[in-house]
């Protein structure tokens, strides 16, 4: 079967990997579309250190087509959107509510593909850029199936992780202001995020002036384009003279993390979503964080997918939150190398790979 497999050295898109059966507690998925993340791009330059080969892709939706032993959370036929947590489901955090902090879910890296007879990993627990894939069977949620699969795809990542920044990690409330930096496929769907919570002042800060029009479309009331370094918090405070309440660092750049935390009123929070190489440091005043100012990290939107995603799909249903708006476009996994130059390029909302 065709997949996207980086090996260490290069990114191919081969046609002879192979994948089993599923085994007991698990599911195997016919990929119909995938979203293409920074995350995957971060593999292939080393930002995410990872083992190889490994077929790439971690946010999608197919169509179930067998499942192992024990599963009745779906059947073949379902339509399912996957998620990347492989959380236990039954340890304190858990059972908190907060699944991403389960410690199970950390640092497993399976192999259920096997490539020219070498086992191969799977990539953030999904694996997405491929015909067939192996997950657990608590990763994959029941979508109705008049839902599109390329704008459910996105769900599982894009979506999940801005919008869950916003709902579930700041918890931004009614008349809130808020600054969003950097307006990629996480960034807009921050910018939705503090749309549905009803924000009063959504600040987009991007250095392509060429997205304020899509930013806009998701809900940002103003737009700061290029701007100099040293002067970008003044010019969110010539909108918002006392500063915001959220900041969403959504790029991952240690000298944005300091500005944005310079962009805070008091009690402001600023929510580190955007993933730097490994090894950053990022530095800040010490004195301005004592008018109860805090500075949160982020894992996965502190998502609960069994709860958000049918909620994320309600909302898509209701026309409250925009997936279609997302896709920018739609193009066969054979055109992965193309996509990544206009990722890295910053012309595009979400493109979508399809198997």
């Amino acid at each position: 079967m065709k997949g996207a497999v980086y090996d260490g050295s290069e990114l191919l898109v081969v046609d002879d990997l192979e994948v089993g059966l599923p085994g007991p507690g698990q599911v195997r998925v016919r990929m119909h579309a995938a979203g293409l993340c920074h995350s995957d791009v971060s593999v292939v330059d080393g930002t995410i250190p990872y083992p190889v080969p490994v077929v790439l892709g971690h946010e999608g939706a197919g169509v179930v087509e067998l499942v192992g032993e024990g599963v009745d959370r779906v059947a073949p036929g379902d339509h399912v959107v996957l998620s990347t947590l492989t959380n236990c489901g039954a340890c304190p955090e858990c059972a908190r509510g907060r699944p991403t902090m389960c410690r199970q879910s950390f640092g497993t890296r399976p192999q259920p593909f096997s490539w020219g007879g070498r086992p191969t990993h799977n990539f953030a627990n999904a694996s997405t850029f491929v015909e067939l894939t192996v997950v657990e069977a608590h990763q994959v949620v029941r979508i109705p199936s008049e839902v599109p699969l390329a704008a459910a795809s996105l769900i599982g990542c894009a979506v999940m992780t801005g919008v869950g920044a916003v709902l579930n990690r700041a918890r931004v409330g009614f008349n809130d202001t808020a600054v969003v930096i950097g307006i990629g496929g996480i960034g807009l769907n921050v910018l939705q995020g503090c749309r549905l919570a009803r924000a009063s002042r959504i600040v987009a800060v991007d250095t392509n002036p060429a997205k304020e029009d899509l930013a806009r479309q998701f809900g940002a009331t103003d737009f700061i384009g290029p701007t100099p370094a040293g002067d970008l918090v003044d010019a969110v405070r010539t909108i918002l003279p006392d500063g915001a309440d959220h900041v969403f660092e959504c790029v991952g750049s240690p000298g944005l993390i300091e500005a944005a935390t310079n962009m805070l009123d008091w009690h402001g929070q600023c929510v580190l979503v955007g993933v730097p190489p490994s090894g950053t440091k990022a530095s800040f005043l010490v004195e301005g964080m004592f008018l109860d100012k805090s500075i949160l990290g982020l894992r996965y939107g502190s998502a609960r997918p069994h709860q958000d995603i049918p909620r994320y799909v309600e909302l898509y249903q209701r026309g409250d939150l925009l997936l279609d708006e997302l896709v920018s476009k739609t193009s066969p996994v054979d055109d992965i190398a193309t996509l990544i130059e206009e990722l890295e390029h910053g012309t595009v909302a979400r493109n979508v790979l399809t198997l």
